[in-house]
C-alpha cells in the first residue's frame, strides 16, 4: 500500500526549554507559524525483507535521513517491520535552517508508516513517536507538537502531542493573505545552542518574559514584534540576518529570525514583495495532509 503525508514546515519565533527526565513531557513553550511548503513522505512497500530505502529529493542523503531511521527504529520496538520499506521525501524549504524540517520528515515517516501498514494508530499516538525521535537527536524541542496545528501556533505546554499543549491564536480566515518572506543565509546546530547551559539560562528568562507578554494578547503583530525582542536579546541573531530583517521591516508586517536557523522570516500582504534568493510561502491553515 502507497500512502503520501505532507507536513507544514514550522518556524518558531520565540521560545522557553523544558527540560524532563521523560522525553514525552521534554519540549519547549513559545510560538511558531506553519508554512505551506514542508516536507512530503512516500512510504511503500517493497520487495526486500526488512530493508528500508530513503531517498530525499531524489537522492540518497545519509545525514539527513537519520532522522527518519530513527523514528522507524522507535516504532519497531513495539511492532513489527517485516516489509521493506520504500520511503521518498521532498523538502521544499532549507534544512538545518529553523524550518522544522527534521521534525516534518519525522512525523511523515511515522503517520505515512502507520497508514500503509494498516495499524489502528491515532495521529496524536503516531507524533509521539516523532517527537522522542527529535528528543533523542537533539534536533528539535517543539516543532512535532506545532507542526500538529494550524496557522500561528501557540505552544503552552511543553511536550509529545497528548502530554504538551497548543492551540491556533489566530482565525484561519485571518491569515488568508498573509505571505511569509523567508531569507536563508546557512544552517545552525541546534546542539550547540540547546546544550549549552549559558544559552539555555538567558533563553528561558528572556523566552518565559516574552510568553506570559504575548499570551495577554496573542495576534499576528505581537507574534512579529516578541519575535524580534526574543532574538535580539537573546543574542541569537547576527549581524547579517539582523540587517535582512531590518531591511524586510522596511516594506511588510513586520520580520526575525527563524529558531534556530541562520533565516530571516517576514509576514506581508504583498505576494510581489521579494528580496534575491527568497523563498515565499503562505501561512497553513490545513494542517498534516494524508493521500
Amino acid at each position: 500500500m502507497k500512502v503520501s503525508v505532507f507536513v507544514p514546515s514550522h518556524i518558531t519565533g520565540f521560545f522557553s526549554i523544558a527540560n524532563d527526565d521523560n522525553p514525552a513531557k521534554k519540549g519547549s513553550c513559545g510560538a511558531g507559524v506553519l508554512l505551506d511548503k514542508g516536507v512530503l513522505t512516500t512510504i511503500k512497500s517493497s520487495r526486500k525483507e526488512n530493508k528500508v530505502e530513503i531517498k530525499i529529493n531524489g537522492k540518497k542523503d545519509i545525514k539527513n535521513e537519520t532522522i527518519s531511521i530513527k523514528t522507524l527504529e522507535l516504532i519497531k520496538k513495539d511492532f513489527k517491520i517485516e516489509e521493506g520499506l520504500k520511503i521518498n521525501q521532498n523538502i521544499e524549504v532549507p534544512v538545518g535552517s529553523g524550518f522544522g524540517t527534521s521534525a516534518s520528515s519525522a512525523l511523515g515517516v511515522a503517520i505515512a508508516f502507520f497508514k500503509s501498514a494498516n495499524i489502528n494508530i491515532s495521529l496524536e499516538s503516531a507524533s509521539q513517536y516523532a517527537h522522542r525521535a527529535e528528543i533523542e537527536l537533539k534536533s528539535g524541542l517543539g516543532d512535532v507538537i506545532g507542526q500538529t496545528s494550524k496557522g500561528i501556533v501557540l505552544r503552552k505546554k511543553p511536550g509529545a502531542p497528548g502530554f504538551g499543549e497548543v492551540e491556533s491564536v489566530k482565525n484561519e480566515n485571518e491569515l488568508d493573505n498573509i505571505y511569509v518572506i523567508t531569507k536563508t543565509l546557512g544552517k545552525i546546530d541546534n546542539d550547540s545552542i540547546l546544550g549549552n547551559p549559558t544559552f539555555q539560562k538567558r533563553i528561558n528568562g528572556i523566552g518565559f518574559d516574552i510568553l506570559k507578554k504575548f499570551m495577554i494578547n496573542p495576534n499576528i503583530e505581537n507574534f512579529l514584534k516578541y519575535s524580534l525582542e526574543f532574538a535580539k536579546k537573546t543574542k541569537l541573531i547576527n549581524e547579517d540576518v539582523l540587517e535582512i530583517v531590518n531591511e524586510m521591516n522596511k516594506h511588510t508586517l513586520g520580520a526575525s529570525m527563524a529558531m534556530l536557523g541562520n533565516t530571516a522570516f517576514a509576514f506581508s500582504t504583498n505576494p510581489d514583495y521579494d528580496i534575491e534568493g527568497s523563498i515565499i510561502s503562505k501561512i497553513d491553515n490545513n494542517g498534516i495532509k494524508i493521500f
